[in-house]
């Protein structure tokens, strides 16, 4: 199904003519797999900008999860082999979310459960979406266009429902897909308020708790309409939207957990382009740097996404793995200097006593990143890095102190784990 492809070809294009170019794959000097990368010599800290400073008393946003979309009726479903590589925290990727379509045919429902099943046995959730309505419920007896008839609201919510169970139990559930977006296919068109009275008269009967209302472009103006439906806001449980066109931004106190749950950077790129890759790290870091507590790519198995269609993981997969398989579901974001150093990006989680470091180094050149900390203790941390050439290799850096520094490789993703 590569009609929603289409309806945002021109703006992933504009997208892409803002990638970097390929960089360099220059080695740190003296830094190997085997050997730690902390740095603490006067001349390196002579040339850094700035500390990135970690408090791990200050707690954020509670994190949901990393994810991707699997439309059966549209792509066809992963195979087991392909499940385990995308939900996989050891073997995979790591992904602890999937997002699924509510099909239009109770018939259909079925095929949605193996792969929620899978995501679900390696830890992760599963969240769908509905693009239409049945047709026999709308004002215009088409899945295409069209509204919800009010007269309709509970035979819709019982549909949802019924998807629900079909499936196992969801995390969270969408009456709408874009419902500010008129496109050709299978959709509604719905005011914020429209949506608004759906929710407050039947959010309660869905079955799963309510993800809404999922406008293109995390439409702050559509959101701030529909919550101002003081029903409807207080039967929904998260606030969700795409971003694309759109850099991720704080949406302010909106009183709810904020959810990105569709977008991907270039479809007419591969997803082993390294540049392409990089831009989705950044735009992970910036979804969680705005306070967001989930980011879901499209589909999960493509040519521009995290798994080729061959089932390998490819360049964005492994980014997207330096979030996924280390900031599992319930780790908290907590305070971090964002950008510390002219091209690093950082952000932190904990769990209890473990702490977890994401680090985004655009610069074409190795970067020597110096970090302190305070409200947790830490001994050491497992390193993981991915560059144009590398994928999630490994080595181990020992630290005291409450402060440490380490080398950047050139154009690379960086995790530390604590250990």
């Amino acid at each position: 199904m590569k009609k929603k492809l289409f309806s945002v070809i021109a703006i992933a294009l504009l997208m892409a003519g803002c990638s970097k170019n390929e960089v360099d794959n220059v080695k740190p000097q003296g830094l190997s797999d085997k050997n730690s990368s902390v740095q603490t010599d006067s001349a390196k800290k002579a040339a850094v900008e700035g500390t990135a400073s970690i408090d791990a008393s200050t707690i954020q946003q509670t994190i949901k999860g990393f994810g991707g979309a699997n439309i059966v009726a549209w792509t066809g479903d992963l195979t087991s082999a392909q499940r385990t590589t995308a939900f996989s925290p050891t073997n995979g990727i790591g992904l602890s979310i999937v997002r699924v379509r509510v099909p239009n045919s109770s018939s259909e429902f079925a095929a949605e459960k193996p792969t929620i099943d899978a995501c679900k046995s390696f830890g992760g959730s599963a969240i769908a979406s509905a693009w239409s309505a049945p047709a026999s419920m709308k004002t215009n007896n088409n899945i295409v266009g069209g509204k919800i008839k009010t007269a309709s609201y509970g035979a819709y919510a019982a549909h949802l429902s019924s998807f629900n169970s079909a499936v196992g139990g969801l995390a969270a559930i969408s009456p709408t897909n874009e419902p500010d977006y008129q496109v050709n296919y299978e959709s509604m068109e719905l005011t914020a308020p429209e949506v608004a009275d759906f929710v407050a008269a039947q959010g309660s009967n869905c079955g799963a708790p309510i993800m809404a209302p999922e406008p293109f472009q995390m439409n702050q103006t559509y959101i701030n309409s529909y919550l101002s439906n003081a029903t409807a806001k207080s039967k929904t449980s998260f606030v969700c939207g795409h971003i694309y066109g759109k850099t991720p931004y704080n949406l302010g106190n909106v009183g709810k957990p904020v959810w990105m749950t569709e977008h991907y950077t270039n479809s007419s790129i591969s997803g082993d382009d390294w540049s392409n890759a990089m831009n989705a790290a950044k735009e992970i870091h910036d979804c969680m740097n705005a306070g967001w507590s989930a980011y879901v790519w499209w589909y999960i198995r493509r040519s521009y996404g995290p798994m080729s269609e061959s089932g390998n993981i490819q360049k964005v997969g492994y980014v997207m793995a330096h979030y996924a398989r280390y900031v599992r579901p319930g780790y908290s974001k907590i305070s971090c200097t964002s950008n510390p150093t002219t091209g690093v990006y950082v952000t932190a989680y904990k769990s209890g006593s473990k702490l977890v470091i994401v680090i985004v180094n655009q610069n074409n050149a190795v970067t020597y990143q110096p970090f302190s900390y305070s409200g947790i203790t830490v001994s050491g941390f497992n390193r993981y890095f991915t560059t144009s050439s590398t994928n999630l290799s490994t080595n181990s850096i020992a630290v005291s102190g409450g402060s440490f520094g380490i080398n950047l490789e050139p154009s690379s993703v960086t995790t530390l784990v604590s250990y």
